[in-house]
């Protein structure tokens, strides 16, 4: 079953696909394609993994260590399919990063690994967008990086009862894929992830945990259209725009081009291949 979240007539409903339509409790119908979506939950927290998808590691040329480790997105960060994603002004390094996203259906504290799975209402897809602009700050807690405002769109739907593995997942710009991968490739997998959060925090129904994605996040830039697709889950596609405000300069750490910076945009280790950053824009 697929249900999701949409503005109907001025409200927030819940809806469940029917085929090309989506049917709110009241029996009103909207098709989907007019729908004007919200994320498909209402999370507390956004958990996001690191690393773990082996084309990923093998990209950065990487080692990872012997467990995984875990960044977080604030709820003010989330987006909808068909949501505008905003790279702001003085900014250039705006990176995707198609993802699958776990949603916790039941209250989750120190589980069994075996059980983990148990706990787990359904799965939606994600675009985990990254300000790599900000890489050089935050000692590393990624707040501005991946927490900036429209910059965890997570959708369509919320599926139920989907099995995730051997799935295909592909990010597509402007139509053209870019990142092409399997969850096959995760090293950490789902019930896994539950477990190893849920040891020390509780996770309650709503809450997302971001798992990994597949080689080949590039910057994007205004006016590209951004789809990530997951086989059983659909599609979620967002638009760049640019921010209408510059990032103030006069406060706070700001917008750099270090070598850091460049290098985790464009894969890892960019000089030594022989690749010439992109000019900006």
């Amino acid at each position: 079953m697929e249900t999701r979240r949409i503005l109907l007539d001025g409200a927030a409903v819940t809806t469940v696909r029917d085929g090309d339509d989506l049917v709110a409790g009241d029996g009103r119908r909207v098709r989907a394609r007019d729908a004007v979506h919200l994320p498909p939950v209402v999370p507390a927290k956004i958990v996001c993994v690191h690393l773990n998808y082996r084309s990923r590691v093998e990209e950065f040329g990487t080692k990872l260590g012997p467990a995984p480790t875990y960044f977080h997105k604030p709820v003010s960060a989330l987006n909808a399919h068909g949501g505008a994603v905003v790279r702001p002004e003085r900014c250039e390094w705006l990176n995707y990063e198609g993802e699958i996203a776990i949603v916790i259906g039941r209250t989750c504290r120190n589980v069994r690994r075996e059980d983990a799975e148990s706990f787990i209402a359904g799965f939606t897809i994600a675009d985990d967008f990254g300000l790599h602009d900000f890489r050089d700050t935050d000692a590393g807690s990624m707040l501005r990086v991946k927490g900036s405002d429209t910059l965890c769109p997570l959708g369509p739907g919320l599926v139920e009862g989907w099995e995730w593995r051997g799935k295909g997942i592909r990010t597509l710009v402007n139509g053209e894929v870019r990142q092409d991968g399997n969850t096959d490739e995760v090293i950490w997998d789902m019930g896994y992830l539950v477990a190893d959060i849920a040891r020390t925090i509780t996770l309650v129904p709503g809450d997302v945990i971001l798992s990994g994605t597949p080689a080949n996040s590039r910057p994007v830039r205004p006016g590209d259209e951004v789809t990530v697709e997951v086989e059983g889950l659909g599609a979620l596609t967002n638009h760049i725009v640019s921010g209408p405000v510059p990032i103030p300069e006069d406060v706070g750490a700001q917008p750099s081009r270090s070598e850091e910076v460049v290098s985790t945009a464009l894969g890892g280790d960019w000089e030594l291949r022989g690749i010439r950053p992109p000019r900006r824009d």
